[in-house]
């Protein structure tokens, strides 16, 4: 009877025993389980991060790609621009030389002829044949618009020379709106008064004058 209540007695402690075990087991695989599913749930997350982060990094790639396609754009533009400026500037420059060259010459004439109108003593009015001289003059004037006249204006020694002055003036006017009266534009007309001239070898009526100079623009 003792070895059989010791035999049953050993027999509860086994079953007790792998109870606890069989317990501990399940608890340990339920924690094992748990920790797995903790670790999928991670790893999950993980991986939606990975494909979020190589989404914004295909973006970002994408939009530097585009960045850089429009800053090789713009560059293109911008070296299209500074060649035209540059052709702009060429053009420029040769317009300006073209400008300066008129500018320099444009006191440049060549002498066509001279005409010379005499005047009476103290006088200034042109007489008949003073205007009979000026018809030729006028008629080439009138048929070639390149041409221009300059007046200049003498006087006789007698008298005072500021008078002598004004006398030679007085006759260039005459002279210059004649001229005017017969159709020759004003700005083609250049005149001046130098009043007496002082040469004695010359007659004093030959000095009482307004010479005429035809003139041309140079080639």
């Amino acid at each position: 009877m003792l070895l059989l209540a010791s035999g049953c007695a050993t027999r509860d402690w086994v079953r007790e025993a792998l109870g606890k075990n069989e317990a501990e087991f399940d608890k340990r695989m339920t924690d094992q389980s748990e920790r797995v599913t903790g670790l999928d749930g991670r790893l999950q997350g993980v991986e939606t991060g990975a494909a979020r982060t190589g989404e914004a990094v295909r973006g970002a790639r994408e939009r530097a790609d585009g960045a850089f396609t429009r800053a090789d754009g713009a560059f293109a533009r911008a070296e299209g621009a500074q060649g035209r400026a540059d052709a702009a500037f060429t053009r420029a420059d040769e317009v300006d030389g073209r400008l300066t060259r008129l500018w320099s010459g444009r006191h440049k004439r060549d002498l066509v002829e001279t005409v010379q109108v005499h005047f009476g003593f103290d006088r200034w009015d042109l007489t008949d044949a003073a205007q009979t001289v000026l018809v030729a003059l006028v008629r080439e004037l009138r048929e070639n618009p390149r041409l221009t006249v300059d007046l200049q204006g003498y006087a006789d020694p007698k008298g005072t020379y500021d008078y002598n002055v004004a006398l030679s003036q007085r006759r260039v006017e005459a002279v210059r709106r004649h001229l005017v009266e017969q159709g020759v534009e004003l700005p083609r007309i250049n005149s001046v008064g130098l009043g007496p001239i002082a040469d004695k070898s010359l007659p004093d009526d030959k000095k009482r004058r307004v010479t005429l100079r035809l003139m041309v623009p140079a080639e």
